[in-house]
């Protein structure tokens, strides 16, 4: 019986590919990508813009520093609700419309987080602003759509790239910004960009973009834990993205405390400078596309999650060298970017009709293992230091490096 259903999954996906145009009625183009991967770039910035400013934010309004991870968590619980809830509207509507739409509502959300007169207000602020930037995940899966399928991992690595860049780049802009003007101006800041991008989006969004599904809304939310129960793969990359990214939050969140602190006492703009030393995950982003599309996304994966579980080790020597953990940032960035992105190459090919959904499924989890770093990371540091940080990352590098040779 499972036998038969598998033929089933597999002749129906063979009945989309061949359904599916090798020619997009609207092609990518390299300037085209570019603008997707700088609009993907401002927006998700704006879920990590507060890492580096969490002593500031939480001086603000009065927040012990063993739960500021809060801020984090509830950003990632708005961006995993966005996920579930928006996102698979992409599948049913015209993405142009829903891009525009959730811009210009996140550009209100960032005026309200950087004009915030209580922590209340902040948090409700900051759930709203996570559960707008999934335009990220509309746009990614709008990428996979118009890209031609013998280029589709190459393109949405590159437009990953601008994803991983403007992480990267938060922090080092949201360090200046508050250096210069305080942790709100950096909300300002970001609502500006965000309208700039959002007027770009109008000239270049096709108009007559394919709704890829007909069924109803409800429908397409319940259908995502159906995704999940009948594709293996699916189920496979969303436990690496979970673990990555928990692993990935652990350094993100709790690195900040300890380079504060004495001896270091760095500013945000000198916290900020180590999102550089992680541009090396962007670099990877494309390659890992390319290496997706020539059939070896294993490879990749197994080989990434290897560089992922040592970078802790450099990491660790933090209280000894800085050199060292500026090359640990990098290889961590590197490990977690190119399995990232073989993920997403991976599951846009399992249904064509659902990307949105698919997406959203993947990036589900991708959240809640950046909110366990976040919250678990900050915890430890209170209680055992940078040690304890570092043994946490490597715990979650390692599990996801345990469940990669077991699938094998």
């Amino acid at each position: 019986m499972d036998a038969a259903r598998s033929s089933e999954r597999r002749d129906r996906r063979d009945a989309i590919s061949e359904a599916e145009p090798d020619v997009p009625a609207h092609p990518l183009t390299r300037w085209t990508i570019l603008i997707f991967a700088v609009t993907c770039g401002v927006s998700v910035a704006n879920i990590y813009y507060a890492q580096p400013l969490l002593g500031a934010m939480a001086a603000s309004f009065g927040i012990k520093a063993a739960t500021i991870g809060i801020i984090v968590t509830l950003t990632q619980i708005g961006y995993a609700a966005g996920l579930v809830f928006i996102v698979p509207i992409g599948d049913l509507v015209n993405r142009r419309k829903l891009i525009l739409g959730q811009i210009l509502l996140s550009v209100i959300a960032l005026v309200l987080v950087a004009s915030a007169p209580t922590a209340i207000v902040l948090f409700a602020a900051m759930i709203a602003m996570g559960l707008l930037a999934v335009v990220v995940q509309v746009l990614v899966a709008l990428t996979a759509t118009l890209a031609k399928p013998e280029e589709r991992g190459q393109a949405v690595g590159s437009v990953t790239s601008g994803i991983v860049i403007g992480i990267l780049l938060a922090r080092l802009m949201a360090g200046v910004v508050a250096d210069l003007g305080g942790w709100r101006a950096v909300y300002f800041l970001s609502a500006g960009m965000m309208l700039v991008s959002g007027l770009v989006l109008i000239r270049i969004l096709p108009r007559d973009i394919p709704v890829t599904s007909s069924e109803r809304y409800g429908a397409a939310v319940k259908s995502i834990p159906g995704l999940l129960r009948e594709e293996p793969l699916l189920r496979a990359r969303t436990t690496f993205a979970f673990l990555i990214f928990a692993s990935f939050s652990t350094l993100w969140t709790a690195m900040v405390l300890p380079l504060s602190a004495e001896p270091y006492a760095m500013s945000h703009t000198e916290v900020g400078l180590f999102g550089l030393a992680g541009l090396a995950g962007a670099l990877a982003a494309g390659g890992a596309g390319r290496l997706a599309d020539r059939g070896l996304a294993r490879w990749t994966t197994g080989s990434a999650l290897g560089l992922l579980t040592f970078s802790w080790l450099p990491l660790g020597l933090l209280p000894y060298s800085l050199i060292a953990f500026a090359m640990g940032v990098v290889l961590l960035d590197l490990g977690v970017q190119a399995v990232h992105v073989t993920n997403q190459s991976l599951i846009f090919a399992i249904r064509p009709e659902a990307r949105s959904r698919l997406v959203g499924a993947y990036m589900v989890f991708y959240s809640a293992g950046s909110a366990l770093g976040a919250i678990s990371s900050t915890l430890v540091y209170a209680q055992c230091g940078w040690t304890g940080v570092c043994l946490l990352g490597f715990a979650y590098s390692f599990a996801a490096l345990i469940f990669w040779a077991v699938k094998r």
